[in-house]
């Protein structure tokens, strides 16, 4: 996962008001304020951030300084318009791409997770 680059997501499901735009972005179908919930384990120290329509929502920025935990974000996002898309990434600028562990800590897979629901 390059800087700027969009954590990618296997799995798509539609629900009520959101659907999946691309594999890696979400379309907010409805204005109003939305709870948002991410989790993925990465081998690297380092940041991810939501974006809303391209653009960095810089109060979202979560990250580690070590490789020994998930990083997860949580955060209460507005959209102003109807379609607006939705992405979980890593920041431009950072300084190293980030690896999505695929065995985290033992044999099983583990799972990235994104919750989105709206609460307005």
């Amino acid at each position: 996962m390059n800087y700027s680059t969009q954590l990618k997501l296997n799995q798509k499901f539609n629900e009520s008001g959101t659907r999946a735009a691309k594999s890696n972005s979400f379309e907010l179908a409805v204005v109003g304020t939305y709870q948002v919930f991410f989790q993925v384990s990465v081998t690297e120290a380092g940041q991810l951030l939501l974006t809303l329509n391209g653009a960095d929502i810089p109060y979202t920025a979560v990250g580690r300084a070590t490789g020994t935990s998930q990083i997860i974000g949580a955060a209460l996002v507005q959209t102003s318009s109807a379609g607006s898309v939705l992405t979980v990434r890593n920041p431009a600028g950072a300084p190293a791409a980030l690896t999505v562990t695929p065995l985290a800590g033992g044999v099983l897979p583990v799972s990235a997770h994104l919750l989105i629901t709206q609460i307005r």
